[in-house]
């Protein structure tokens, strides 16, 4: 190797030598614009279109996928429910389902063909920033009682208040009647939720942290916690702090963010959820009755204008995450896949993914491989050229993905399924190559 082009500190020029002490100090650094506290976000990138034919990947599982289009044209979907439909075959587009957009239209697709009218009957809500009709979730003796819950941000006041709500009425097939409220956090608590039903019959509903996020740590409130109600809304006599003053009864886990998936492992039953850290410190977490999962004292991330959120990553008395992550991909829904048509990930876990590194236009789907004792062996990121914010994903009763695609006019639903074409036969290293 030559070495001609480069000199001794002493050889350089004295504009040059102030410019490394420059960088030294660290005084060079570029100055980022910051607003409220907060750096300002780059321009990013734009998320391509919903694609018009079906798009094929090879996966690290040795899985060729195809990525098919469902529905194009929603406006900032946020979670989808399928519907029980004798009537049709599964598979090739055979799949019933039921789709919330933010501003409060349920949306149907039958056969792979979205119907261009909302159907009536849904909660009025109010929008405020990415959260307005959010959850939609069908109650597990449906086929018989035909009862829909919705989790959706209700108006209140007369300030543009409002509080984050848990509605139930009954869909016939073309509309929505008999809508209640079932359950309220009430004024002030406002922003994302997942509904969730346990093996246990009871109805789980996340609730954001608002404001700095102390409140999660306050049992006397509804912010940044994990609910577990009677599906009539009402409280189980056994939940954890039931009878204790002070406590809100419906209360099953305290010191949460902001959770943005859940759903019951179908193995264990226990209940799991997914939750955005700040910059960093995204997690999974398997909810115990009562326990504490630390916001904002406890977290494996950063705050937004830079230092770390807390001074240690764990602490007595606080459950650790199973799964983290660092920078933040925005986690959204999560799904554990059960099927046998993408045979490669059956027990794999499936998280949403809205940007990655705080950078806009770089969400993705993200695949993570766990042992038979919960703990994480890989992970794969997936639909990364598609650059979109994925806000749910869920398995289809035909056993294949359904990836929500959230944008203001680029929403849609993407199915995924095997492709035709497969790899090369399966191989396996022991230790990656050196």
């Amino acid at each position: 190797m030559r070495f001609s082009h480069f000199r001794p500190v002493a050889w350089l020029s004295l504009s040059t030598a102030c410019a490394l002490v420059v960088q030294l100090t660290g005084t060079a650094q570029q100055t980022v614009p910051f607003e409220n506290g907060n750096p300002i976000a780059p321009a990013g990138f734009e998320p391509h279109p919903i694609p018009a034919e079906p798009i094929e990947y090879d996966t690290a599982e040795v899985m060729r996928i195809r990525v098919v289009p469902v529905a194009r044209g929603l406006v900032n979907p946020w979670s989808v429910a399928f519907l029980p439909d004798p009537s049709t075959s599964l598979g090739a587009g055979g799949v019933t389902m039921l789709v919330t957009e933010k501003e409060g239209r349920l949306r149907i697709i039958r056969d792979g063909v979205l119907d261009p009218k909302p159907i009536p009957g849904a909660p009025t809500v109010r929008v405020q920033g990415r959260s307005g009709l959010l959850d939609v979730l069908l109650h597990p003796q449906f086929a018989s009682n035909r009862l829909v819950y919705f989790s959706y941000l209700k108006p209140v006041g007369a300030d543009r208040q409002a509080a984050l709500t848990v509605a139930r009425g009954r869909f016939d097939g073309s509309a929505i009647s008999e809508l209640k409220d079932i359950f309220s956090c009430g004024a002030g608590v406002s922003g994302p939720s997942r509904l969730a039903w346990g093996r246990d019959g009871k109805l789980y509903m996340t609730t954001p942290s608002g404001g700095n996020g102390n409140s999660s740590q306050d049992p006397n409130s509804y912010s940044g916690k994990v609910l577990r109600l009677n599906d009539d809304g009402t409280v189980p006599p056994d939940n954890p702090f039931v009878g204790r003053a002070g406590h809100k009864p419906e209360i099953y886990t305290v010191g949460h963010r902001n959770s943005l998936g859940l759903a019951a492992h179908p193995m264990t039953g226990e209940m799991w959820q997914s939750e955005m850290g700040p910059n960093g410190g995204d997690e999974l977490n398997i909810l115990k009755p009562g326990a504490n999962y630390g916001w904002p004292i406890v977290s494996l991330g950063r705050s937004y204008p830079g230092p770390w959120q807390s001074p240690t990553f764990s602490k007595e008395g606080i459950e650790s995450p199973v799964v983290y992550w660092m920078p933040s991909i925005s986690l959204s829904g999560m799904t554990f896949y059960t099927g046998n048509k993408l045979a490669k990930w059956k027990g794999d876990i499936f998280v949403g993914g809205q940007r990655t590194g705080e950078i806009p236009g770089t969400g993705h789907l993200e695949r993570v491989l766990v042992n038979e004792k919960l703990e994480e062996l890989r992970r794969e990121s997936l639909l990364v050229p598609l650059r979109m914010r994925i806000r749910d994903v869920r398995q289809g009763p035909d056993e294949l993905l359904y990836v929500v695609i959230d944008h203001d006019t680029n929403g849609g639903i993407l199915r995924i399924e095997p492709s035709a074409t497969q790899q090369r036969p399966t191989t396996y290293s022991a230790r990656p190559p050196r």
